[in-house]
């Protein structure tokens, strides 16, 4: 581990797909403890729709960087536990990412990219050296993540793995052709709000609007500077473009899904 990527504070956060109403999240805080009961574990969520990979790589890109450098992240929504994706440890410069191999990492490592990988092969550092075939959350990642907040080194954990072999969630890109960007829904919040991956650099200091089929839906800059029911797009906290209906769900009401695209018009002049 360098020296820049210690992790005093012996933090590791969880995020899943397990949701609250089942014993998993417990079980893999009881594998943490079993390994060092001085770590802090944080919560980051365990309500990631099922199985839904785009949902965990914004989630997770959205709260490392507001975590001290050297925290270990685990993330577990792996539809291909058992099978052949890889389970994978990943430095990078904000600390480490433990987890399996199929994209839910791309996000953040598209912000601040890996330094090192390692395939999780050595059972040494896992809860049992024969391992659940459907619940590496509690027999690989949980210990790996024990591991690597209490001081074991990265190359320690496995067999090191090319960075270009990491598996990269394809994320539509948005684009800009003169006063017209195009981009497309990313992720879709609690409250129904609908977040693109159109930065809000691209608006910063600007008047602008959008489109959306053949609806046109003002920017402005809080939710309150609409009325209520009313549709607004404005920069979320996680400084996306984003769609919103103010004290409504902007899924429903607007029937949008990932994936869809929406236009953000500059409107010159203004």
């Amino acid at each position: 581990m360098s020296k820049n990527q210690q992790n005093p504070q012996g933090l590791l956060t969880l995020l899943s797909d397990f949701g609250d109403g089942d014993v998993y999240v417990g079980v893999m805080k009881g594998a943490i403890a079993q390994i060092n009961p001085k770590l802090k574990v944080i919560d980051l969520t365990h309500q990631i729709s099922p199985q839904n990979i785009a949902a965990a790589r914004f989630c997770l890109m959205d709260a490392y960087p507001y975590f001290p450098v050297g925290t270990v992240h685990i993330a577990v929504v792996d539809p291909g536990v058992g099978g052949q994706r890889r389970a994978i440890a990943v430095e990078f410069n904000h600390g480490f990412l433990v987890g399996p191999d199929n994209g839910l990492f791309s996000g953040v490592l598209t912000h601040s990219p890996a330094i090192a990988a390692v395939e999780l092969t050595n059972p040494d550092y896992w809860r049992t050296p024969n391992p659940s075939s459907t619940f590496h959350g509690r027999d690989i990642f949980a210990p790996v993540g024990a591991h690597l907040a209490s001081g074991v080194s990265l190359q320690q954990l496995g067999t090191q793995i090319n960075l270009e072999s990491l598996v990269n969630l394809k994320i539509a890109e948005c684009s800009q052709s003169g006063n017209l960007i195009t981009g497309c829904i990313q992720y879709i919040d609690h409250f129904g709000n609908l977040v693109s991956n159109i930065p809000g650099t691209y608006i910063q200091d600007k008047s602008w609007k959008v489109l959306v089929g053949d609806k046109i839906i003002p920017g402005r800059g809080t939710y309150g500077n609409v009325e209520i029911g009313d549709a607004i797009a404005l920069v979320g906290s996680h400084g996306w473009v984003e769609l919103a209906i103010n004290s409504g769900n902007a899924r429903s009401q607007l029937q949008m899904n990932l994936g869809d695209t929406i236009q953000v018009v500059i409107e010159v002049g203004r």
